[in-house]
């Protein structure tokens, strides 16, 4: 490995991409310690200290905790991943944005600027909205977060935050276009890893205190290994369909003939359905905050990780959320009609509409396996802290809770890392930057992170 690591480096395009990413990576971080001005920065820690499980957390938790700091970076790249969601979504429902997207390079470049556009508008409003709810809000101690409220407060935030996510926007797209790797998802791995060495910290210091057995440390970590290979795996995962081209003869000379594959993914969707769940899930919690709606404290109290509601609900909607992105962004009847124009089908389905039916089949079951495999890794987290919540079951969960061991039940009361969705996101984007990093190498005839060939999923 050490080996293939000074390989990159011998490389001087690849040398000059790799460390350009290094470096706008950390103007990134240097920025998540730039505070917005007018901030009582101690009151505003205190009043994030009682927010753990809402939608603030997450939020925070893609800004690489900016948002807990409230600095110029504190909305992150969250705006441009609503944008973007958004206009995917908009594209199935409006017929020209359908065809605009259909243009080839020139759409790309218009629906980019129409994500920009968006980005900027959505950043102005969540920045101004951010001045007005900080204005009302007060520590568990009742010292006011905003020194100075006012209109000049409230533009102030919304002109600086606006600015810094533009900023990030402008950054990835840099990396992207002169660096190595999705420049986007590569800042919000930055801000995810940042995180790292703080709770290895913590978990040490813990250890050295007696709070935690080192025998329960080895345990997690084994876990947490397993839990990554089990989602590399997973994310690589594919159903391959056998295409096959009819022949043609062009002149003198045949062509076509050939079987090739059409990949279906195990997790077509990606982590957008648990970042849509965990939205949904949380926002009762953080309505009942911000607003202190008393009525709600009911439902949150059984909306906290570790209750069974939280669970069942959970689960349910990151299926649903994976079975209506995946209708979003693959359509089969397109592909279908698509083999059909180039003279190809799947052996044994007739070209058109059995087809279409065949691969919607095919993508059903698979979306399902899939939907289940990022339910079992985002709900993993609680069940490790809290144990699985046996004692909720209505009307027999007392009676039989006894039955079962007690870590079982009640967890291993320890801090895990990474949550399900941190975790899904670190491995997607490691991955995918590695397979970039690997295909350049081996088109300039180095040996790739592999002895045989290159990283699965990329041949």
């Amino acid at each position: 490995m050490l080996e293939k690591i000074q390989n990159m480096f011998k490389i001087p395009e690849l040398r000059h991409r790799i460390l350009f990413t290094l470096g706008l990576l950390a103007v990134y971080r240097l920025g998540c310690h730039l505070p917005t001005p007018g901030i009582n920065a101690a009151a505003l820690a205190q009043f994030f200290q009682s927010q753990q499980g809402t939608l603030l957390n997450m939020i925070d938790l893609f800004s690489g905790g900016a948002l807990r700091k409230l600095t110029v970076f504190a909305l992150g790249i969250m705006p441009y991943i609503s944008a973007s969601i958004i206009l995917q979504l908009l594209i199935v429902v409006i017929p020209s944005l359908e065809k605009l997207s259909k243009e080839g390079e020139a759409g790309k470049k218009k629906i980019t600027m129409y994500t920009r556009y968006g980005t900027a508008v959505l950043s102005m409003l969540q920045g101004f909205g951010i001045g007005m709810w900080l204005e009302k809000m007060k520590s568990p101690s009742g010292v006011p977060i905003v020194i100075h409220p006012g209109l000049g407060f409230k533009l102030l935030v919304m002109i600086t935050l606006t600015a810094g996510t533009a900023f990030i926007m402008w950054l990835g797209e840099q990396i992207s276009e002169r660096g190595i790797g999705n420049g986007i998802s590569l800042i919000i791995f930055a801000g995810i890893i940042a995180r790292l060495p703080t709770a290895v910290g913590q978990t040490l210091n813990q250890v050295i205190q007696g709070e935690l057995k080192i025998y329960t440390i080895i345990i997690l970590v084994v876990l947490m290994v397993g839990v990554v290979a089990l989602v590399v795996v997973l994310q690589q995962a594919q159903r391959r369909l056998p295409i096959q081209h009819a022949k043609r003869v062009i002149g003198r000379k045949l062509y076509g003939g050939q079987t090739t594959y059409l990949p279906l993914r195990v997790n077509t969707a990606g982590v957008i359905p648990v970042i849509f769940a965990s939205s949904i899930i949380m926002f009762p919690a953080t309505a009942a905050g911000i607003f202190g709606a008393s009525f709600l404290e009911p439902v949150v109290a059984q909306l906290k990780p570790g209750r069974l509601l939280y669970t069942v609900l959970y689960v349910v909607a990151i299926i649903f959320f994976s079975y209506f992105y995946t209708s979003i962004i693959f359509n089969p009847t397109d592909v279908a009609d698509n083999l059909r124009k180039s003279g190809a089908n799947i052996p044994g389905k007739r070209a058109g509409k059995v087809t279409a039916e065949y691969i919607n089949q095919v993508l059903s079951r698979l979306t399902f396996g899939g939907g289940v495999f990022l339910a079992a890794v985002s709900v993993l987290p609680a069940v490790l802290v809290y144990g699985i919540p046996i004692a909720d079951i209505p009307f027999i969960g007392e009676r039989i809770v006894g039955w079962f061991p007690y870590y079982l039940t009640h967890g291993l009361s320890v801090p895990f890392w990474f949550g399900g969705t941190a975790l899904l996101i670190v491995v997607g984007v490691a991955l995918d930057t590695v397979q970039q990093i690997e295909a350049q190498m081996v088109m300039r005839h180095y040996d790739g992170f592999v002895k045989k060939g290159r990283i699965r999923g990329r041949r």
